[in-house]
């Protein structure tokens, strides 16, 4: 779309996009620019500004004009209750966002993590780890301390059994 049918050629955060006048995303949204101006004033749909105020919508906005108008027209919701709809939905890609990074930070702790010790698993040795079980109910044997690899001591230890 040319600059004179309204794309202005503008960039946001994920690189080049087509932003639109307002009366070029009415008419790809259906919508009159009253409307849009409404759905702006109440929240509904927040496109960016252009130096001299005017409003500049880009693609996703007008998704989510179409959005406010199929809510509104076919499922009967208010606009209030449509401006809670989007609140939560933008509340749940956050969430969705903040997961995914909590999830890489746990696989990078993970990857970054060694057992400083390693189970035993001779005849000998299970004796002892069974009558510590016995005592202790809380005792694991199956469990191992561990260090991030890239924590703060550099110390090695080696640990000999002694022969009996």
């Amino acid at each position: 779309m040319s600059a004179e049918n309204g794309n202005l050629g503008g960039r946001n955060a994920a690189g080049e996009a087509a932003m639109y006048v307002i009366s070029v995303a009415a008419e790809l949204s259906g919508l009159h620019p009253q409307t849009l101006r409404q759905y702006d004033r109440l929240g509904l749909v927040s496109p960016d500004r252009a130096p001299g105020r005017g409003r500049r919508y880009s693609a996703r906005d007008i998704e989510r004009l179409r959005e406010v108008q199929r809510l509104s027209q076919d499922e009967g919701v208010n606009l209030a209750g449509i401006k809670r709809i989007r609140e939560l939905q933008d509340q749940v890609e956050l969430l969705s966002a903040r997961v995914a990074e909590l999830e890489e930070s746990l696989a990078m702790a993970r990857a970054t993590t060694i057992p400083l010790a390693v189970p035993v698993q001779q005849p000998e040795y299970q004796a002892s780890a069974q009558a510590q079980a016995a005592a202790n109910p809380l005792y694991r044997p199956d469990l191992l301390p561990a260090l991030p690899a890239f924590g703060t001591s550099t110390a090695l230890v080696v640990w000999k059994p002694q022969q009996h």
